[in-house]
Protein backbone atom coordinates (compact mmCIF):
# COMPACT_ATOMS: atom_id res chain seq x y z
CA UNK A 1 0.00 0.00 0.00
CA UNK A 2 1.22 3.11 -1.32
CA UNK A 3 1.41 6.14 1.30
CA UNK A 4 1.76 9.49 0.31
CA UNK A 5 4.27 11.37 2.25
CA UNK A 6 3.23 15.13 3.09
CA UNK A 7 5.70 16.22 5.45
CA UNK A 8 8.59 17.53 3.07
CA UNK A 9 10.48 20.69 3.50
CA UNK A 10 8.12 23.85 1.82
CA UNK A 11 7.59 23.60 -1.81
CA UNK A 12 6.10 26.51 -3.66
CA UNK A 13 2.26 27.02 -3.53
CA UNK A 14 0.29 26.10 -3.00
CA UNK A 15 -0.07 24.51 0.24
CA UNK A 16 -2.29 21.44 -0.64
CA UNK A 17 0.19 20.42 -2.93
CA UNK A 18 3.08 20.06 -0.28
CA UNK A 19 0.51 18.11 1.70
CA UNK A 20 0.03 15.69 -0.94
CA UNK A 21 -3.55 16.48 -1.00
CA UNK A 22 -5.93 15.40 -4.44
CA UNK A 23 -9.48 15.25 -2.40
CA UNK A 24 -10.69 19.29 -3.27
CA UNK A 25 -14.36 20.36 -4.01
CA UNK A 26 -15.05 22.64 -7.22
CA UNK A 27 -18.01 24.67 -7.47
CA UNK A 28 -18.89 26.27 -10.82
CA UNK A 29 -20.73 29.47 -10.24
CA UNK A 30 -22.96 28.61 -13.72
CA UNK A 31 -23.51 25.35 -15.05
CA UNK A 32 -21.63 22.42 -14.34
CA UNK A 33 -18.86 22.08 -16.98
CA UNK A 34 -20.29 18.46 -17.50
CA UNK A 35 -23.47 19.90 -18.85
CA UNK A 36 -21.99 22.38 -21.10
CA UNK A 37 -19.95 18.81 -22.50
CA UNK A 38 -23.22 16.99 -23.13
CA UNK A 39 -23.85 19.12 -25.34
CA UNK A 40 -21.01 19.93 -27.12
CA UNK A 41 -20.30 23.17 -25.95
CA UNK A 42 -17.14 24.70 -24.48
CA UNK A 43 -17.46 25.90 -20.88
CA UNK A 44 -17.62 29.35 -20.11
CA UNK A 45 -14.62 30.83 -18.62
CA UNK A 46 -15.67 31.15 -14.71
CA UNK A 47 -14.07 31.60 -11.99
CA UNK A 48 -12.93 27.98 -10.07
CA UNK A 49 -13.50 27.62 -6.29
CA UNK A 50 -12.11 24.99 -4.22
CA UNK A 51 -12.35 24.22 -0.58
CA UNK A 52 -10.29 22.57 1.30
CA UNK A 53 -9.82 22.13 5.58
CA UNK A 54 -7.55 20.61 7.86
CA UNK A 55 -7.51 20.30 11.97
CA UNK A 56 -5.96 18.81 14.54
CA UNK A 57 -7.31 16.83 17.74
CA UNK A 58 -4.87 16.74 20.56
CA UNK A 59 -4.76 15.89 23.85
CA UNK A 60 -2.01 16.77 26.46
CA UNK A 61 -0.83 16.74 29.49
CA UNK A 62 2.42 17.16 31.50
CA UNK A 63 4.08 15.46 34.99
CA UNK A 64 3.87 18.72 37.15
CA UNK A 65 1.82 21.53 37.86
CA UNK A 66 5.10 23.81 38.62
CA UNK A 67 4.93 25.42 35.26
CA UNK A 68 2.30 25.05 31.73
CA UNK A 69 3.48 23.29 28.98
CA UNK A 70 2.02 25.45 25.66
CA UNK A 71 3.49 25.34 21.79
CA UNK A 72 4.17 28.52 22.01
CA UNK A 73 3.64 32.25 23.46
CA UNK A 74 -0.04 32.78 21.65
CA UNK A 75 -1.17 31.18 24.22
CA UNK A 76 -2.37 32.33 28.12
CA UNK A 77 -2.08 28.94 29.24
CA UNK A 78 -1.56 25.34 28.37
CA UNK A 79 -1.29 22.01 30.20
CA UNK A 80 -0.41 20.70 33.70
CA UNK A 81 -0.69 17.06 35.00
CA UNK A 82 -4.22 17.08 34.02
CA UNK A 83 -5.01 16.23 30.34
CA UNK A 84 -6.01 19.25 27.75
CA UNK A 85 -7.27 19.49 24.39
CA UNK A 86 -6.20 23.00 23.58
CA UNK A 87 -2.70 22.97 23.48
CA UNK A 88 -3.20 21.57 20.00
CA UNK A 89 -6.44 21.06 18.63
CA UNK A 90 -7.93 23.05 16.19
CA UNK A 91 -9.64 23.84 12.78
CA UNK A 92 -9.02 25.24 9.81
CA UNK A 93 -10.86 26.15 6.55
CA UNK A 94 -9.53 27.23 3.26
CA UNK A 95 -10.78 28.71 -0.05
CA UNK A 96 -9.08 29.17 -3.37
CA UNK A 97 -10.67 31.48 -6.11
CA UNK A 98 -9.05 31.13 -9.28
CA UNK A 99 -9.82 33.62 -11.18
CA UNK A 100 -7.32 32.62 -14.29
CA UNK A 101 -4.11 30.70 -14.46
CA UNK A 102 -2.42 33.46 -13.35
CA UNK A 103 -4.40 35.28 -10.77
CA UNK A 104 -5.98 33.58 -7.56
CA UNK A 105 -7.27 35.06 -4.49
CA UNK A 106 -6.74 32.90 -0.95
CA UNK A 107 -9.33 32.75 2.38
CA UNK A 108 -7.69 30.84 5.18
CA UNK A 109 -10.03 30.91 8.54
CA UNK A 110 -8.83 29.16 11.55
CA UNK A 111 -10.02 28.43 15.05
CA UNK A 112 -7.64 27.36 17.98
CA UNK A 113 -7.04 28.19 21.67
CA UNK A 114 -5.53 31.78 21.31
CA UNK A 115 -4.59 34.94 23.24
CA UNK A 116 -7.97 35.45 24.85
CA UNK A 117 -8.49 32.60 26.20
CA UNK A 118 -11.28 31.90 23.38
CA UNK A 119 -11.75 29.51 20.42
CA UNK A 120 -12.64 32.39 18.26
CA UNK A 121 -12.16 32.04 14.47
CA UNK A 122 -9.21 33.78 13.03
CA UNK A 123 -9.12 34.71 9.66
CA UNK A 124 -5.25 34.22 8.75
CA UNK A 125 -4.63 34.34 5.59
CA UNK A 126 -6.91 36.71 2.90
CA UNK A 127 -4.41 37.43 -0.17
CA UNK A 128 -4.83 37.77 -3.80
CA UNK A 129 -1.68 36.00 -5.72
CA UNK A 130 -0.77 36.95 -9.05
CA UNK A 131 1.89 35.12 -11.33
CA UNK A 132 3.91 37.77 -13.50
CA UNK A 133 5.58 34.47 -15.07
CA UNK A 134 6.39 30.99 -13.33
CA UNK A 135 8.99 32.50 -11.61
CA UNK A 136 7.89 35.53 -10.27
CA UNK A 137 4.80 36.33 -8.20
CA UNK A 138 3.05 39.09 -5.73
CA UNK A 139 0.65 38.61 -3.01
CA UNK A 140 -1.35 41.28 -0.95
CA UNK A 141 -3.29 41.06 1.83
CA UNK A 142 -3.54 38.88 4.94
CA UNK A 143 -0.48 36.53 4.60
CA UNK A 144 1.42 33.92 7.26
CA UNK A 145 4.91 34.69 8.54
CA UNK A 146 7.86 32.67 7.76
CA UNK A 147 10.12 33.63 10.35
CA UNK A 148 11.51 30.46 10.23
CA UNK A 149 11.41 27.16 7.62
CA UNK A 150 8.85 24.94 7.70
CA UNK A 151 7.16 28.13 9.93
CA UNK A 152 4.22 28.89 7.38
CA UNK A 153 2.49 25.65 8.11
CA UNK A 154 3.42 25.05 11.25
CA UNK A 155 -0.38 24.84 12.48
CA UNK A 156 -0.97 22.35 10.02
CA UNK A 157 -0.48 19.37 12.21
CA UNK A 158 -0.93 16.81 9.00
CA UNK A 159 2.17 18.32 7.58
CA UNK A 160 4.36 18.07 9.96
CA UNK A 161 6.66 14.58 11.05
CA UNK A 162 5.86 15.55 15.10
CA UNK A 163 2.82 16.40 17.01
CA UNK A 164 3.84 19.67 16.87
CA UNK A 165 7.07 21.92 15.64
CA UNK A 166 9.48 22.34 18.85
CA UNK A 167 8.34 24.51 21.37
CA UNK A 168 12.44 25.54 22.34
CA UNK A 169 12.87 26.85 18.29
CA UNK A 170 9.07 27.78 17.61
CA UNK A 171 8.06 28.84 20.70
CA UNK A 172 8.86 32.44 20.61
CA UNK A 173 6.78 33.41 17.44
CA UNK A 174 3.70 35.12 18.73
CA UNK A 175 3.24 36.63 15.26
CA UNK A 176 1.49 34.31 12.98
CA UNK A 177 0.11 36.63 10.19
CA UNK A 178 0.33 40.28 9.19
CA UNK A 179 -1.52 42.58 6.40
CA UNK A 180 0.65 43.56 3.71
CA UNK A 181 2.61 41.90 0.83
CA UNK A 182 5.17 39.97 -0.20
CA UNK A 183 7.17 39.50 -3.74
CA UNK A 184 9.00 35.94 -4.57
CA UNK A 185 11.30 34.69 -7.56
CA UNK A 186 12.76 32.22 -8.43
CA UNK A 187 15.71 31.12 -10.82
CA UNK A 188 17.47 28.02 -11.62
CA UNK A 189 21.49 27.85 -10.05
CA UNK A 190 23.90 25.14 -10.58
CA UNK A 191 21.68 22.25 -10.67
CA UNK A 192 18.95 23.47 -8.41
CA UNK A 193 16.58 25.89 -7.60
CA UNK A 194 17.12 29.42 -5.86
CA UNK A 195 14.08 31.21 -4.19
CA UNK A 196 13.77 34.55 -2.75
CA UNK A 197 11.26 36.36 -0.91
CA UNK A 198 11.02 39.74 0.54
CA UNK A 199 7.84 41.13 2.59
CA UNK A 200 6.36 43.94 4.59
CA UNK A 201 3.26 44.19 6.32
CA UNK A 202 1.90 45.21 9.71
CA UNK A 203 0.79 43.29 12.47
CA UNK A 204 -3.28 43.26 13.34
CA UNK A 205 -2.54 40.68 16.52
CA UNK A 206 -2.34 40.68 20.07
CA UNK A 207 -0.47 38.38 22.23
CA UNK A 208 -0.63 37.08 26.26
CA UNK A 209 1.31 39.59 28.51
CA UNK A 210 0.36 37.94 31.57
CA UNK A 211 -2.47 36.20 33.05
CA UNK A 212 -5.79 38.14 32.03
CA UNK A 213 -3.86 41.04 30.08
CA UNK A 214 -2.90 41.28 26.61
CA UNK A 215 -0.20 43.41 24.98
CA UNK A 216 -1.90 45.17 21.66
CA UNK A 217 0.65 44.35 18.67
CA UNK A 218 -1.39 46.02 16.13
CA UNK A 219 0.64 48.26 14.14
CA UNK A 220 3.82 46.90 14.87
CA UNK A 221 5.76 46.45 11.60
CA UNK A 222 7.55 43.48 10.08
CA UNK A 223 9.52 43.44 7.21
CA UNK A 224 12.19 40.76 5.69
CA UNK A 225 13.14 38.16 3.60
CA UNK A 226 14.91 34.88 3.02
CA UNK A 227 16.79 33.10 0.29
CA UNK A 228 16.02 29.21 -0.46
CA UNK A 229 18.08 26.77 -1.87
CA UNK A 230 17.04 23.53 -3.43
CA UNK A 231 18.47 20.13 -5.22
CA UNK A 232 18.08 16.85 -5.17
CA UNK A 233 17.21 16.16 -1.90
CA UNK A 234 18.59 19.05 -0.27
CA UNK A 235 16.87 21.98 1.04
CA UNK A 236 18.71 25.10 2.98
CA UNK A 237 16.90 28.43 3.88
CA UNK A 238 18.33 31.36 5.03
CA UNK A 239 15.84 33.94 6.64
CA UNK A 240 15.82 37.64 8.59
CA UNK A 241 13.21 39.14 9.87
CA UNK A 242 12.92 42.80 11.56
CA UNK A 243 10.35 43.86 14.26
CA UNK A 244 9.04 46.92 15.43
CA UNK A 245 6.89 47.66 18.25
CA UNK A 246 4.24 49.78 17.81
CA UNK A 247 2.60 49.89 21.33
CA UNK A 248 3.86 50.06 24.55
CA UNK A 249 4.39 46.54 26.61
CA UNK A 250 1.60 46.77 29.42
CA UNK A 251 3.89 46.61 32.53
CA UNK A 252 1.80 48.96 34.35
CA UNK A 253 -1.26 47.27 34.13
CA UNK A 254 1.01 44.29 35.08
CA UNK A 255 1.83 46.12 38.05
CA UNK A 256 -1.50 47.31 39.34
CA UNK A 257 -2.38 43.61 39.44
CA UNK A 258 -0.04 42.50 41.91
CA UNK A 259 -0.93 45.42 44.03
CA UNK A 260 0.73 48.96 42.39
CA UNK A 261 4.65 48.50 44.04
CA UNK A 262 5.31 51.88 42.54
CA UNK A 263 1.68 53.43 44.11
CA UNK A 264 0.37 55.10 40.39
CA UNK A 265 4.31 56.01 39.37
CA UNK A 266 4.60 54.62 35.71
CA UNK A 267 7.32 51.98 35.73
CA UNK A 268 9.16 53.16 32.35
CA UNK A 269 9.37 56.28 33.49
CA UNK A 270 11.54 55.28 35.75
CA UNK A 271 13.32 52.70 33.26
CA UNK A 272 13.00 54.32 29.87
CA UNK A 273 15.62 51.43 28.60
CA UNK A 274 12.85 48.65 29.06
CA UNK A 275 10.48 50.42 26.75
CA UNK A 276 9.51 48.32 23.65
CA UNK A 277 7.17 51.20 21.60
CA UNK A 278 8.77 51.98 18.18
CA UNK A 279 12.41 49.08 19.32
CA UNK A 280 13.40 46.57 16.85
CA UNK A 281 13.80 42.87 17.71
CA UNK A 282 15.86 41.09 15.06
CA UNK A 283 14.78 36.85 14.01
CA UNK A 284 17.65 35.42 12.05
CA UNK A 285 17.42 31.56 11.22
CA UNK A 286 19.34 28.94 9.07
CA UNK A 287 17.32 25.68 8.08
CA UNK A 288 18.54 22.33 6.64
CA UNK A 289 15.72 19.78 5.41
CA UNK A 290 16.81 16.44 3.58
CA UNK A 291 14.33 14.08 2.54
CA UNK A 292 14.54 11.35 0.35
CA UNK A 293 13.14 7.88 0.48
CA UNK A 294 12.20 6.93 3.78
CA UNK A 295 14.44 9.09 5.54
CA UNK A 296 14.00 12.77 6.45
CA UNK A 297 16.68 14.86 8.85
CA UNK A 298 15.93 18.35 9.74
CA UNK A 299 18.37 20.68 11.25
CA UNK A 300 17.44 24.15 12.48
CA UNK A 301 19.76 27.02 14.01
CA UNK A 302 17.95 30.52 15.48
CA UNK A 303 18.90 34.29 16.97
CA UNK A 304 16.64 36.63 18.43
CA UNK A 305 18.00 40.06 19.50
CA UNK A 306 16.03 42.65 20.99
CA UNK A 307 17.09 46.51 21.04
CA UNK A 308 15.68 46.59 24.53
CA UNK A 309 16.28 45.83 27.42
CA UNK A 310 13.02 44.08 28.34
CA UNK A 311 13.41 40.66 27.11
CA UNK A 312 16.60 38.59 27.29
CA UNK A 313 18.32 37.74 23.75
CA UNK A 314 18.17 34.16 22.76
CA UNK A 315 19.79 31.13 20.87
CA UNK A 316 17.76 28.19 19.85
CA UNK A 317 18.64 25.03 17.67
CA UNK A 318 16.58 21.77 16.79
CA UNK A 319 17.53 18.49 15.05
CA UNK A 320 14.91 16.34 14.24
CA UNK A 321 15.21 12.42 12.57
CA UNK A 322 12.71 10.27 11.11
CA UNK A 323 12.31 7.02 8.85
CA UNK A 324 9.20 5.82 7.51
CA UNK A 325 8.38 2.48 7.71
CA UNK A 326 5.50 1.77 5.29
CA UNK A 327 2.98 3.57 6.95
CA UNK A 328 4.61 4.07 10.46
CA UNK A 329 7.30 6.54 11.38
CA UNK A 330 8.99 6.57 13.83
CA UNK A 331 11.17 9.98 15.03
CA UNK A 332 13.65 11.57 17.52
CA UNK A 333 14.50 14.67 18.24
CA UNK A 334 16.55 16.83 20.36
CA UNK A 335 16.61 20.84 20.98
CA UNK A 336 18.48 23.50 22.76
CA UNK A 337 17.46 27.19 23.76
CA UNK A 338 19.56 29.93 25.97
CA UNK A 339 19.60 32.95 26.86
CA UNK A 340 21.96 35.53 26.26
CA UNK A 341 21.82 37.45 29.77
CA UNK A 342 23.38 41.05 30.06
CA UNK A 343 23.65 43.44 32.92
CA UNK A 344 20.04 45.02 33.42
CA UNK A 345 18.90 48.96 33.34
CA UNK A 346 19.26 50.38 37.05
CA UNK A 347 17.47 52.62 39.02
CA UNK A 348 17.96 54.68 42.06
CA UNK A 349 14.50 54.16 43.45
CA UNK A 350 14.14 51.13 45.76
CA UNK A 351 12.32 48.06 44.77
CA UNK A 352 12.54 49.32 41.26
CA UNK A 353 15.21 46.67 40.50
CA UNK A 354 14.14 44.08 41.67
CA UNK A 355 10.96 44.35 39.51
CA UNK A 356 13.63 44.70 36.42
CA UNK A 357 14.88 41.32 37.15
CA UNK A 358 11.20 39.68 37.50
CA UNK A 359 9.86 41.15 34.24
CA UNK A 360 13.44 39.92 32.54
CA UNK A 361 13.10 36.78 33.97
CA UNK A 362 9.79 35.41 32.29
CA UNK A 363 11.84 35.68 28.88
CA UNK A 364 14.93 33.60 30.29
CA UNK A 365 15.45 29.95 28.46
CA UNK A 366 18.14 27.70 29.41
CA UNK A 367 16.96 23.97 28.40
CA UNK A 368 17.01 21.35 26.02
CA UNK A 369 14.15 18.44 25.25
CA UNK A 370 14.46 15.15 23.82
CA UNK A 371 11.86 13.87 21.95
CA UNK A 372 10.54 10.73 21.11
CA UNK A 373 7.91 9.77 18.98
CA UNK A 374 5.79 8.11 16.25
CA UNK A 375 3.14 9.02 13.26
CA UNK A 376 1.02 6.20 12.21
CA UNK A 377 -0.75 7.02 8.46
CA UNK A 378 -4.19 5.55 9.50
CA UNK A 379 -5.40 6.36 5.72
CA UNK A 380 -5.16 8.67 3.10
CA UNK A 381 -5.18 12.36 4.94
CA UNK A 382 -5.43 10.85 7.83
CA UNK A 383 -2.30 10.10 10.55
CA UNK A 384 -1.96 9.60 14.17
CA UNK A 385 0.62 10.70 16.56
CA UNK A 386 2.59 9.73 19.86
CA UNK A 387 5.04 12.22 21.56
CA UNK A 388 7.16 12.54 24.88
CA UNK A 389 9.30 15.10 25.15
CA UNK A 390 11.90 15.41 27.93
CA UNK A 391 12.50 18.93 29.19
CA UNK A 392 16.21 19.49 31.69
CA UNK A 393 16.31 23.02 31.82
CA UNK A 394 17.33 25.31 34.80
CA UNK A 395 15.17 26.91 37.30
CA UNK A 396 15.63 30.05 35.85
CA UNK A 397 14.62 28.62 32.39
CA UNK A 398 10.90 30.30 32.61
CA UNK A 399 10.48 30.46 29.02
CA UNK A 400 8.48 29.73 26.79
CA UNK A 401 6.12 28.45 29.88
CA UNK A 402 3.06 30.00 31.01
CA UNK A 403 2.59 30.13 35.23
CA UNK A 404 5.65 29.20 36.43
CA UNK A 405 5.63 28.65 40.09
CA UNK A 406 8.32 29.23 42.71
CA UNK A 407 9.15 25.15 43.10
CA UNK A 408 9.74 25.31 39.56
CA UNK A 409 12.90 22.77 38.70
CA UNK A 410 13.26 23.59 35.66
CA UNK A 411 11.95 20.03 34.12
CA UNK A 412 9.23 18.69 32.68
CA UNK A 413 7.95 15.53 30.33
CA UNK A 414 4.82 15.92 27.97
CA UNK A 415 3.01 13.35 26.86
CA UNK A 416 0.88 14.21 24.03
CA UNK A 417 -1.70 12.31 21.37
CA UNK A 418 -2.97 13.84 17.77
CA UNK A 419 -5.05 12.93 14.89
CA UNK A 420 -4.18 15.15 12.36
CA UNK A 421 -6.51 15.23 8.86
CA UNK A 422 -6.97 16.85 5.95
CA UNK A 423 -9.83 17.45 3.76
Amino acid sequence: MHIAHPYRANKPWPLWQRLGVSASVFLSLSCPGGVWAQDGLAAPDWPSISLHGFGTLGATRADTDSAQFVRDLSQPNGAGTRWTSKVDSLLGLQANVQFSPSTEAVVQAVTRYHADSSYRPELTWAFLRHDFSSDLSLRAGRLGTEFYMLGDSRLVGYSNISVRPAPDFYGSLVFSYIDGVDLSATLPVASGLLTGKVFWGQSPEKTPYAPGILWDLHGSTLMGGNLDYSVGPWQVRLSHVQVRFNHEMPVDALLRSIGDPLRGVSYLSLVPQMAMADSQTNFNSLGLVYDQGPLNVQLMLNQIKHDGAAYADTKAAYALAAYRLGAVTPYLGVSRSFSDLEELPSSVVPGVNSLTSLLVAQSVTNQHTYTLGGRWDVQKNLALKAQVDWVHGQPISKFPFKSVQSDWDGRMTIFSLTLDFVF
